[in-house]
Order: C-alpha cells, then structure tokens, then sequence
C-alpha cells in the first residue's frame, strides 16, 4: 500500500482528533501516505448533522526522507477548500529498502507465521492475476490480508 485514503465525518474537534491522530499512526506503522478528507460546516435540511468539524491533511511516514512532523500539506481547520499535495511514492521504495526503521525486514518470524486462508489466497491470487500455487508470504513488497498464529 502506497496511500491510504481515509474519508470522514466528525462533528467535534474530539472526534476529529481520534481520526487525525489514528491515520497519522497508520502512515507510521504501515509506511505509506494518508489523505484524510472530511466534512466542513453544516449540512442543511439533514437531521443531526446540523455542523461538522475537519481538518484534511496528508501525513508521511516518519523518517528522514519526510517531514519532520509527519505532516505533508494539511487545510486550513474546519475552512471549506481544496487540499492539494503531491507525493513521491518512491521514497516509500527508498524508504523500505534504507529507512531508519524496517517493518518488513525486522519481522520475528521465529515468533510468528502468517498464513493465509484459502479462500483469501484464492481471492488474492485472482485480483492480483497470479497462478493459484504462487507463493507471496515472502515478498516484503507485499503485504496480504493474513492471520498473525503464535507458535
């Protein structure tokens, strides 16, 4: 995964908070871009939706290639605009080859195995256009819905 795409709708700065907060972890955690885009302002002749409270924003991975505050563009609060950022998806390449911290690489597999079960490979393999007895557990590019099992 590369970017992230993360829609909302929050009708407090509390709220808006919890989804700031957990998609600028999963840029961490999964090294990858997320756009966070959400609703501004009120929405008339709908019930309970009388206002709503955003921030959109890019966040980065925290690394040194990026931003040191993990933040690539971000709107104006709770103003109604366009948000626009470009990013370069090859220093995520860079990134998981050479970054600080390597998800991929550090894996414990002496702790755990990922497996997959068989209607989810199945289903993966054909999205992917792959041969049913292709084998992807060991491609760090790749990272499959999986089952973590402890040993």
């Amino acid at each position: 995964m590369q970017i992230l795409f993360v829609p909302f709708l929050t009708d407090t700065q509390n709220g808006y908070s919890r989804v700031r907060l957990c998609a600028q972890a999963r840029a961490i955690e999964n090294e990858c871009y997320v756009a966070i885009s959400g609703c501004v302002g009120n929405l008339p002749r709908v019930q309970n939706m009388d206002i709503n409270y955003a921030q959109s924003a890019v966040f980065t991975p925290s690394d040194f290639q990026f931003p040191t505050n993990a933040v690539k563009a971000e709107a104006t609060a709770n103003t109604e605009m366009v948000l626009i950022a470009d990013v370069d998806l090859s220093l995520l390449k860079e990134l998981h080859e050479h970054g600080s911290v390597q998800v991929l690489k550090d894996r414990r597999t002496d702790l755990y195995e990922v497996n997959l079960k068989k209607a989810a490979k199945k289903a993966l393999n054909k999205s992917l256009g792959k041969p049913k007895k292709a084998s992807m557990d060991n491609d760090p590019e790749h990272i499959p819905p999986v089952i973590v099992v402890a040993n």
